[in-house]
């Protein structure tokens, strides 16, 4: 089963480290980690995304809870979050391609960002299917380079956090 897990954590050196070997020791994979500053600089929220039964996810969230650094734990169920993830790709172009390439990215949202003889990069965000779908237009093309921020989450409702550790209101 997917789990997507948001972790406010206090802003300091070797917190991400020991949240990652958290993971590690546990035989927890991470699928996807994003990590960036709140609206309040001094917290961080980290999104993780990893498969595993329910069971060892409690015991993860119980260790995490322990960390000192470590402000709230949120394991979001289907239908309580909203998610994107940022794609940049690079595809080799020719003259006969070119248009194809170009009308492949507009097709599900995408932008260009850059257009040179031979290349043309592109930005894509939404969710992991509409990511993936890209990449699935654009195989028959030669594609030289792909990267993926990872999954963000923002919870719907009160099933989110705000820095401050308070929940939530709703509008």
């Amino acid at each position: 089963m997917r789990h997507t897990i948001s972790v406010l954590v206090e802003n300091k050196f070797g917190v991400l480290a020991r949240i990652a070997g958290l993971f590690s020791a546990r035989g927890f994979n991470i699928d996807s980690l994003a990590v960036g500053e709140t609206e309040d600089p001094t917290v961080s929220r980290m999104t993780i995304i990893s498969k595993g039964d329910d069971k060892t996810l409690e015991q993860i969230k119980k260790q995490l809870n322990k960390l000192i650094d470590v402000i709230k734990v949120v394991d979001f169920k289907e239908g309580e979050f909203v998610d994107r993830e940022l794609m940049l790709i690079k595809v080799a172009v020719n003259a006969e391609n070119q248009k194809n390439v170009l009308e492949a990215v507009e097709s599900v949202g995408g932008r260009v960002v850059s257009a040179l003889p031979g290349s043309v990069s592109a930005e894509v965000a939404g969710d992991s299917n509409k990511i993936n779908g890209l990449i699935e237009l654009l195989k028959p093309f030669s594609i030289v380079e792909v990267v993926r921020t990872g999954r963000i989450a923002l919870g719907t409702g009160e099933k989110g956090m705000k820095a401050d550790g308070k929940p939530e209101v709703n509008e």
